[in-house]
């Protein structure tokens, strides 16, 4: 993916680290076009922010992604990249069926459901251009389970092997596939995490994936430093290691 020269939809960029990065990817000179699902945040954002546009959709809902994709085409014919940023994360007992079982059918739907029917919408447009990218958003925790969010860490494994089969499809077409992993960041995808010390700041993770964009046009995975302790535990192998000092501080923490 080039860094910039290009148009760009970011849907779940309302907050965290989607507007971080659409306003990262905005100053470096790209088109972009925010997603999300709050009209009135949307309205704040554009204020704020002159020259982002936004568009509403709920990935939830196939006929909002249906309606969004037509209204995002018909105001940029020239889209070439969507990053599929929009993803939910619940802390889910499965020892009690009533407490879990709403939660991850939603995180499935947001997180799996949502980038499939986000992708069908566009990768039949995006093989007409000299050049697009589908950046798909897994997490370290496809690679080492959080003991607290069993369905987000499957949701996100299901995401990083999605990524690995389109890429294979589409290596015949213009399109490429980049999976952006994200370690933990201090953002407001869970209760605390805005705060933990053990998460990632956002600026410094930011400012981090701009480089490596920058530098690695042709990257498959965008990785920080600090995620490759997850990613890469089962290949060094010290997995069980890496799991139990994952789940250290969620014993400490209750």
């Amino acid at each position: 993916m080039d860094i910039s020269g290009n148009t760009i939809f970011i849907p779940g960029s309302t907050g965290g680290i989607g507007l971080a990065l659409a306003l990262a990817l905005q100053a470096k000179g790209n088109t972009v076009i925010v997603g999300g699902r709050r009209t009135a945040e949307l309205e704040r954002i554009a204020a704020a922010h002159p020259g982002l546009d936004t568009v509403r959709i709920d990935t939830a809902d196939p006929a909002s992604v249906a309606a969004a994709a037509k209204e995002v085409l018909d105001r940029h014919p020239d889209l070439n990249v969507l990053i599929a940023m929009a993803g939910i994360m619940r802390a889910e007992d499965w020892r009690r069926p009533e407490g879990f079982l709403e939660s991850a059918e939603a995180v499935v739907t947001v997180n799996v459901l949502g980038p499939i029917r986000l992708i069908g919408a566009f990768v039949e447009h995006f093989q007409t251009r000299p050049h697009a990218t589908i950046m798909t958003v897994s997490s370290g925790l496809a690679f080492a389970p959080l003991r607290v969010t069993p369905s987000y860490n499957a949701s996100k494994a299901a995401i990083h092997m999605l990524s690995e089969s389109l890429r294979l499809q589409l290596a015949d077409t213009p399109v490429e596939v980049v999976e952006l992993v994200p370690p933990s960041v201090q953002t407001e995808l869970m209760p605390g995490h805005a705060d933990d010390p053990h998460a990632m700041p956002l600026d410094d993770y930011i400012a981090e994936v701009m480089g490596l964009i920058e530098s690695r046009p042709d990257a498959r995975e965008i990785q920080v430093e600090r995620v490759k302790f997850l990613r890469y535990g089962e290949a060094r192998g010290d997995y069980d290691q890496v799991v139990d000092a994952l789940n250290a501080n969620e014993r400490l923490n209750g």
